[in-house]
């Protein structure tokens, strides 16, 4: 199944607490319970005003209908077309 990333901007975002962060946790996998197993959430990494988030879906349409219908932004979406790491240097 294709990965992304998606970039979403929310200034500040980085100072949130533990409990705010496990809230949008909470929303996230809610929204991604209705729309079915074809879409995934790997993690995402949190920096100061903006969350990286890397997901497994079928389509970009499915990861948009997901951020729509969880109240978050998606300024942007890329498909993963290699992972590289220091071994690929092997």
């Amino acid at each position: 199944m294709p990965q992304f990333v998606i970039e979403r901007d929310m200034p500040g975002v980085g100072k949130l607490g533990a409990d705010d962060l496990k809230g949008a946790s909470q929303t996230s996998c809610s929204v991604l319970r209705q729309l079915g197993p074809e879409i995934q959430w790997v993690h995402s990494y949190v920096t100061d005003d903006k969350i990286y988030c890397i997901y497994r879906a079928p389509s970009e349409d499915l990861l948009r209908e997901h951020a729509t219908t969880a109240g978050f932004p998606a300024n942007s979406i890329a498909e993963v077309r290699a992972t590289i790491d220091p071994t690929t240097a092997e």
